[in-house]
């Protein structure tokens, strides 16, 4: 874990349209100066005012037990901060802009009845008068390999191909609609096995929404300092010690590019076969120095078809146990074992690093073709990714029918 002063960004200034928000004001030059010098003062207020409910907290209409609902319209300037005492002014109006803003927040505490999983969300809404325009979700939860409640749907929304590492010493990705961020163990204990690690995680928007570059940047650039903020807001609020530093992002974002079939998916000695390269005709790559490296290829459709993904991070590869030891036919390589169907396939090896995990999956039909992909493509994909990665060349052969 690294510790380091958290830093804040300035508001982003973006045009004012319909599902995006309004352009925040600056704030007083003087205010804002003394608000920064006396951190310990605002932190303090703020607490003092949740303990008090200050005037303009709503009472009812409860998400569920420990769940305070408020309106940051109602608060006095030193109020708590959004989502535990955690998101900063500058965070806020990065994805909020000025608008009015709700926000619901659970106290974080297991919850008995889902096995121990869930610690709380806190959701965040903004209006234009009395229209919601945007919603931002953050959960805390530990990531489900023993039951596979997460093998599927977070991995479809967490671990895509738009998304990017948050840079050195930070656990997580984010792109312009997701983001995580995984606890330190010292905060919460180490996974028993099939156990994946708990997660903060963000969500605004539907997953991988197509915007323009300019856009994309800025949102991406403001969930990721919400994730960051909020993580150090649980960690705090856990009673644990440390603080993740500010993130650092690629300036480019991660775009759709011609298929080079020679170098599928950029990988050297990869080859696309000749049958799928009209239909998979575009390839776009998650960033570098990520917890997974992510790959999706489709043709005119801007969805994947394909998504072929390799998890390097030893603490995620438990998320897909279930699919690892029941998701179809097993097979065998030289030094790992997987299972797969005619849709997905899930291979685990072992690295100098610890567990990997590869895993390709053909989303939907395409050309003439049928679910042939997955068996096409599977072995030699394990075999140009786990020598790329410096585990040697690792050998899959799958079974036939």
């Amino acid at each position: 874990m690294t510790r380091a002063v958290d830093g804040e960004t300035a508001p982003v200034e973006q045009p004012d349209q319909p599902d995006r928000p309004d352009q925040p004001e600056q704030p007083d030059q003087q205010q804002a100066s003394s608000d920064a010098q006396h951190p310990l003062l605002r932190r303090v207020l703020r607490r003092r005012a949740v303990l008090a409910t200050a005037v303009g907290v709503l009472v009812g209409g409860l998400l569920g037990a420990g769940t305070v609902a408020w309106r940051t319209d109602t608060l006095p300037l030193l109020g708590p901060a959004p989502c535990w005492d955690s998101l900063s002014d500058s965070t806020v109006s990065s994805l909020f802009g000025d608008r009015r803003t709700e926000v619901e927040e659970q106290a974080l505490q297991t919850d008995p009845y889902g096995r121990g999983l869930s610690y709380g969300q806190c959701r965040i809404t903004s209006y234009k008068g009395d229209t919601a325009k945007r919603q931002l979700t953050v959960r805390v939860h530990q990531l489900d390999g023993l039951h596979g409640s997460d093998g599927r749907q977070w991995p479809e929304e967490f671990l895509a191909a738009g998304m990017v590492a948050l840079g050195e010493g930070l656990p997580g990705m984010v792109s312009s609609s997701r983001a995580w961020l995984t606890l330190p163990q010292s905060c919460t204990g180490k996974p028993d096995q099939f156990e994946g690690p708990v997660v903060v995680d963000v969500g605004m928007g539907p997953a991988d929404l197509d915007v323009s570059s300019e856009y994309e940047r800025e949102d991406r650039a403001a969930l990721a300092h919400a994730v960051v903020d909020a993580t150090n807001g649980v960690i705090r609020e856990l009673g644990c010690s440390g603080v993740y530093r500010s993130p650092d992002l690629p300036k480019d974002v991660v775009a759709w590019r011609d298929t080079q079939p020679d170098t599928f998916c950029g990988i050297k000695g990869l080859t696309l076969p000749s049958g799928y390269r009209k239909d998979l005709s575009r390839t776009r790559i998650s960033g570098d120095g990520g917890g997974a490296r992510i790959c999706e290829a489709s043709g005119s459709n801007p969805r994947a078809a394909v998504r072929m993904t390799t998890v390097v991070d030893p603490a995620l590869t438990a998320v897909f146990s279930q699919d690892l030891l029941k998701g179809g036919s097993s097979f065998k390589g030289a030094h790992g074992f997987g299972s797969f169907n005619v849709s997905r396939a899930v291979y685990r090896t072992q690295c100098q690093t610890g567990d990997v995990i590869f895993i390709v999956e053909q989303k939907d039909r395409f050309g003439e073709r049928d679910f042939t992909f997955v068996h096409d493509l599977l072995p030699a994909y394990v075999e140009a990714e786990t020598s790329r990665i410096g585990c040697g060349q690792e050998k899959v052969t799958l079974p036939q029918g």
